[in-house]
């Protein structure tokens, strides 16, 4: 630990800055080992996606074998053919992007809202996770795989987007630099920091060579490096607050920090941590969420953070189920409620009560409604209801609810012959009454693709129809009926019939448009 006069010092010459920048300099030796080299690329990514699709059309995800990983080739123009899944596994083709612009297909990443439909997000995944040729103005500033890295952040796939940066090499600062987030969001800081300390030179800042040079054990160094930095005007008043903290807690024990978490980064978060501020995360971006999945956060902060993560599918159901029924609530109103109504279900799915489940099962779905974890829900519990000897009322809804499942095709033959039988099937009546329905059979009925899509078909740009079929479907699912018939159409004529299905299902069975 460095000692409290050097720390609580400022040094304003700048040939300290020299001295320092020598310091950090010897250890760029090591630069040119490859950031592969973090024991990834010899392990298999993990996958959490379940986009179940039925062996009638090309697999997307269901029951996927993710590949083994082996380093790719890439030749000088960039990483943005870099993807986890061969076309052999998602069915598309590998000229995907190839016949688009890379700005273009940046844009409308972006624009996708997959919080919003489930069938969405499966697809978004598969788009963004997918090897394919780059686009055909791709150069050496991988727009698309960035664009493709950030969505998967934004949705809080951080094993994803860290496995998509491994598979890449991450040896850009661009890259890099994302990858340092990711790896500190996942808690892996150390990880972190030895790549970091064998790469100096991609360092994303000066408080990130601090850091890690702090945890690779030189205080002294590190100090000295944030002096220079603050002199300079290189650090902001609380990235300097906290690394003080950080080097010299002792220093600074028992006066206040007088900064709160703005405008938060992953290492701000971290550095909040190492110094006793922990920051709630349910007011921050969704991938911050991850850090209260750790057995050191509360019970009650694991499962909002587990609820947040599962509506992005970046939390598998499973592993939400898990969260549910670690033990039972000691209070009641609000989540516990919810704990309460999904753990009295499960016990009587575990026990086969068909009594007790039909006295369970509407207060558990009520709870998953409210907070729009239905999908989860289904497909946790959809087969296993379409087996049960139900009556009535709560025979339809196990019914409706299988149809969010991927046993939808089934579920259609356990129930009425009505209006969400047939779109399960791929054959809704033509003319149904709700308006709602009617723009939803329209696309299975000879609908058209709009004209801009069809010459986008016409010169190859498969990659960018589908994205515009999405960010439509996302209008149509907020209440746009012309959008809903056009993007369904437009899925269907590309060859996502399942998706279609699920996309035009959930959109009939679930309020969405909140």
């Amino acid at each position: 630990m460095v000692s409290k006069p050097l720390i609580a010092q400022r040094f304003l010459g700048f040939s300290k800055f020299a001295a320092t920048s020598t310091l950090l300099a010897t250890s760029a030796l090591a630069q040119d080992a490859p950031l592969s080299a973090i024991d990834w690329l010899d392990e298999t990514p993990t996958i959490t996606l379940d986009i179940e699709l039925p062996p009638t059309e090309p697999p997307v995800s269901q029951g996927i074998e993710t590949p083994d990983v082996d380093v790719l080739a890439l030749d000088q123009g960039g990483h943005d053919a870099v993807g986890l899944l061969p076309s052999s596994v998602t069915g598309l083709p590998a000229s995907l992007w190839a016949n688009s612009s890379a700005h273009r297909l940046t844009t409308l990443i972006e624009r996708q809202r997959p919080e919003v439909l489930p069938a969405m997000q499966a697809l978004l995944y598969t788009l963004l996770l997918a090897e394919a040729d780059p686009p055909q103005d791709a150069g050496v500033n991988d727009l698309l795989l960035l664009a493709r890295v950030d969505k998967l952040v934004d949705m809080g796939a951080l094993e994803q987007s860290a496995a998509l940066l491994e598979r890449s090499g991450a040896r850009t600062p661009a890259l890099f630099s994302r990858w340092f987030d990711v790896t500190l969001l996942m808690g892996q800081e150390q990880d972190a920091c030895d790549a970091l300390m064998r790469t100096p030179h991609l360092a994303p800042d000066y408080a990130a060579r601090i850091f890690c040079t702090a945890r690779d054990g030189d205080w002294r160094a590190a100090a000295l490096t944030l002096d220079t930095a603050k002199a300079l005007g290189l650090i902001s008043e609380e990235l300097d607050a906290l690394l003080l903290r950080f080097l010299d807690p002792e220093l600074f024990e028992g006066e206040p920090l007088l900064f709160s978490l703005s405008d938060p980064t992953p290492l701000k978060f971290r550095l909040y941590e190492a110094i006793g501020e922990m920051q709630t995360t349910r007011s921050l971006p969704l991938p911050y969420a991850h850090a209260d999945l750790r057995d050191i956060a509360g019970w009650k902060a694991q499962l909002e953070a587990a609820e947040r993560l599962a509506r992005t599918a970046s939390v598998h159901e499973n592993k939400l189920l898990g969260i549910y029924t670690e033990r039972r609530p000691a209070a009641s109103g609000m989540i516990w409620d919810r704990v309460a109504a999904l753990q009295a279900f499960d016990n009587a799915i575990g026990n086969q009560d068909v009594a007790a489940i039909a006295e369970t099962l509407p207060a558990a779905w009520a709870a998953m409604r409210t907070v729009n974890l239905e999908v989860p829900f289904a497909r946790l519990y959809g087969t296993q209801l379409l087996g049960l000897p139900l009556q009535g009322v709560t025979a339809r809804l196990a019914r409706d609810i299988a149809l969010l499942s991927s046993d939808y095709e089934r579920a259609a033959h356990a129930g009425p012959r009505d209006f969400l039988a047939g779109l399960a099937l791929g054959m809704p009546p033509s003319h149904p009454q709700d308006a709602l329905h009617r723009a939803i059979a329209d696309a299975f009925h000879g609908a058209g693709v709009p004209q801009e899509y069809t010459t986008m078909l016409a010169r190859g740009q498969l990659g960018e129809v589908i994205l515009n079929a999405m960010a439509l479907m996302s209008d149509g699912a907020a209440g746009d009926l012309t959008a809903l018939t056009e993007a369904l159409a437009t899925l269907r004529a590309v060859g996502l019939e399942d998706t279609a299905r699920r996309a035009a299902l959930q959109v009939a069975l679930l309020d969405i448009r909140g």
